[in-house]
């Protein structure tokens, strides 16, 4: 649940932010016109994407990342000198048409870049095997809709906040957010060029690009501390009435508007301080450092592993160690899954190595991806599953051969 709460929240509160205000400014200039198609049309775009990369294997994710990246640097570039120019009303009326159109390509190039990994989410919900009324899939569905509830509210709030603000505040938060994601956007592009040995490795670029990679949450909390200026000026605005009224009615619904902005204010500021908690504290548990369950002692006899039947019957997780040749230690785990077999494999997948499994409510989760293991599938090839051990019932017993446990030493090195 909280996995995909902060993914979610994490990924796509940036462009909302961006979108929030940019919708704000182009309500007041008037150039809205094509900007709610074009946010549509990215939409629809990612979604086909997410579906090619569902289905198929045509869609190579770094290069479509590189082309989108470069259409968004440069469609922004264009649209902060005409909005600019339009602030200046030197644009407003002779290229407000090139502003549609221009607002139209950055809404669509965002959320064409953004949205993919949004809508591919759900496709990590429910494991093979598993059922859409399980609570896994449950918690999973609720952390997902709660982000994209609390980013949608902030971006609500805001863009409100934002259009009740005389448009020379709103221009400005809005060009230093977008000259922020400018920044953070080309360090991606940079590292997506790199990566596919595009552009030559330098020192002195590795040693600019580093930081935005490391930091790279910080580009969003700069972004945020930039627009907390707009609820708080709004706040402060909305204190006392300021404009003339002519009799009580007028003063009553003076009073009305400014107690709704200082909803607003109120409403934008409590967002971000979620946001907050949700990227620092809940995160920091979510990652916080599992500790495996401690290895349970094992008889060796003849080259056989021997675990009595009544040690391992309880339903609970097991993992034991064989220390191999070279003093390499082999971990494996073993777990009853039904009353007629057990799930048997090394405490490492094909997918993530030897960083082992834990149990927690019941469920044998994989300690590095925190995916959750259908108990039915252990003993298994595929996906986050353990990797296969092959074992005997006998006499009251489970056996292993040790040389199956030699074989496999190279993954624990």
């Amino acid at each position: 649940m909280l996995k995909y709460l902060i993914q979610v929240t994490q990924n796509l509160l940036a462009p909302v932010i961006i979108l929030a205000l940019f919708a704000a400014l182009a309500a007041k200039g008037r150039h809205n016109r094509l900007l709610y198609r074009g946010l549509a049309a990215g939409a629809a775009a990612a979604l086909l994407l997410a579906a090619f990369k569902t289905f198929t294997v045509l869609v190579n994710r770094e290069y479509v990342n590189i082309v989108l990246l470069t259409l968004g640097i440069v469609t922004e570039l264009f649209l902060l000198a005409l909005l600019w120019g339009s602030a200046k009303g030197r644009s407003a009326g002779a290229h407000g048409w090139a502003l549609d159109a221009i607002g139209a390509v950055f809404a669509a190039a965002l959320a064409f870049y953004y949205l993919p990994d949004i809508f591919l989410y759900p496709t990590e919900f429910l494991l093979a095997g598993e059922s859409a009324f399980s609570t896994d899939f449950l918690f999973k569905t609720t952390g997902y809709l709660c982000g994209l509830l609390l980013t949608a509210l902030i971006g609500a709030v805001l863009f409100r906040t934002a259009a009740c603000l005389p448009a020379g505040f709103s221009l400005g938060v809005f060009g230093l957010c977008l000259t922020v994601g400018l920044i953070s956007q080309a360090s991606l592009l940079v590292q997506f060029l790199l990566a596919r040995r595009i552009i030559p490795m330098k020192d002195w670029l590795f040693a600019l690009l580093m930081p935005a990679i490391n930091y790279r949450d910080f580009f969003l909390y700069i972004m945020m501390a930039v627009t907390l200026i707009l609820p708080l000026l709004l706040y402060k605005r909305s204190l006392r009435v300021r404009e003339p009224y002519a009799n009580p009615a007028e003063l009553r619904k003076l009073k009305s508007g400014l107690r709704l902005r200082r909803r607003f204010s109120a409403l934008t500021v409590a967002g971000y301080i979620g946001v907050l908690f949700c990227l620092t504290a809940v995160k920091a548990y979510a990652e916080r450092e599992v500790v495996l369950s401690p290895i349970e002692p094992m008889k060796i006899s003849d080259g056989v592993v021997v675990l009595p039947l009544e040690t391992i019957n309880d339903w609970r997780l097991h993992r034991y160690a064989y220390e191999a040749g070279g003093g390499v230690q082999v971990r494996f785990i073993v777990i009853r899954k039904n009353n007629a077999a057990y799930g048997v494999g090394l405490d490492a997948c094909d997918i993530c190595g030897p960083t082992g499994y834990y149990e927690r409510d019941d469920q044998v989760i994989c300690k590095l991806c925190d995916v959750v293991m259908n108990k039915s599938t252990i003993g298994f090839k595929g996906g986050c599953n353990p990797v296969p051990l092959a074992y005997a019932l006998r006499g009251g017993a489970m056996l292993i051969d040790t040389k199956e446990l030699e074989k496999e030493k190279t993954r624990f090195r």
